[in-house]
């Protein structure tokens, strides 16, 4: 039992800052990413979101441990679409899913990059941690021009500093994150220019394009006691073509935080939607949708077409590799929508408006 417990506490160490699990250790008292004033949503040393639930603790993070009857994943889940070559540019909206929650954006003849992870593993380290399972759906080297960089949170499966930093030496592309991500993304590279925006605040993109953040359900953490001193957000991408509304993860709470971007911006043409790492519920509902939750955001938002992503590439969690669009369908029926408006994306798949 002693050697089971270790394990189980050596398992949830590794995959703390994964966006599936953490705890706080409450004794820091000073944040060492982000000094300001406080708000309605930090407090001097935490953010916190609309609905934040209460910090899980590393008993609860060793009971689901100990307690873990997943399904096992495969050893390689390869997509069926072949690895995309995107053009150089595009005026219409065309979405490359690259894997698990990183996209590439193309429209009004702007090129921008979500969570861009290109790691083997989504983790602090190179030897442990949840491995991918397929290779990126866009090569590195096959990138087209990089005009921006948005990261949602800080979590190892969305903020690959490495890769950041490597995008920065070969694109100079704007970086825009939510606040204290800059000295974290600057740790990689200290020439690298980043733009933190609070909830609320926006940046011009270029090519008519602004980008918003906004709030989601979730939280941050890159070690053992820094857990919720980065801010985390979702993102509404305005423009000529429209509104696509971008969440990196979020739970759905009571909805709230969907019904605010309708109101705020009306109905989106495209959502961007977690649909993966979900599993067990009494554990993360409150950070990650599943595709029931997802569905539900969708009819909040009205949106008329949605993405799916957050799934088949890091097993984070503990539901099968191919669950999360088995469930999509099953939701999507359920609630009388066509399986046609929310596709589960897959690696190399692209989107075109």
């Amino acid at each position: 039992m002693k050697r089971r417990s270790l394990l189980a506490a050596a398992s949830a160490a590794t995959v703390m800052t994964l966006g599936g699990v953490g705890y706080a250790a409450h004794r820091r008292s000073r944040n060492p990413y982000y000094q300001g004033p406080k708000s309605d949503h930090f407090d001097g040393v935490r953010f916190h979101s609309p609905e934040q639930a209460a910090d899980k603790d590393l008993a609860e993070v060793i009971r689901w441990q100990l307690a873990r009857q997943g399904e096992a994943w495969p050893k390689t889940f390869p997509s069926p679409f072949a690895a995309d070559k995107p053009p150089e540019r595009s005026e219409t909206l065309r979405v490359a899913l690259i894997g698990h929650a990183s996209y590439l954006f193309q429209v009004a003849g702007r090129n921008i990059l979500v969570d861009p992870v290109f790691a083997k593993r989504a983790s602090p380290v190179a030897f442990a941690g949840p491995k991918r399972v397929n290779p990126p759906g866009i090569a590195f080297a096959d990138l087209p021009p990089i005009d921006a960089v948005l990261i949602t949170h800080n979590h190892y499966d969305h903020l690959d500093g490495p890769a950041v930093a490597r995008l920065w030496q070969a694109h100079q592309p704007l970086i825009v994150a939510p606040l204290g991500n800059d000295a974290i993304l600057r740790s990689y590279d200290e020439t690298m220019h980043v733009e933190p925006r609070d909830w609320g605040e926006s940046v011009d993109l270029g090519g008519g394009l602004s980008v918003h953040l906004v709030p989601a359900n979730h939280w941050s953490a890159r070690g053992l006691n820094d857990r919720r001193m980065a801010l985390w957000c979702a993102y509404v991408i305005t423009g000529p073509h429209g509104v696509h509304y971008h969440v990196g993860d979020s739970g759905l709470g009571d909805g709230g935080i969907f019904r605010a971007v309708r109101e705020r911006f009306g109905a989106p043409r495209l959502a961007t939607l977690p649909i993966g790492a979900y599993e067990p519920r009494w554990f993360m509902q409150p950070q990650h949708m599943n595709p029931q939750d997802a569905v539900a955001a969708l009819g909040l938002l009205g949106a008329e077409q949605a993405l799916g992503h957050h799934w088949g590439t890091f097993r984070l969690t503990d539901e099968g590799v191919e669950r999360p669009p088995e469930a999509l369908a099953a939701a999507l029926r359920e609630a009388g929508h066509p399986e046609k408006r929310f596709l589960p994306m897959r690696p190399g798949q692209v989107w075109t408006a």
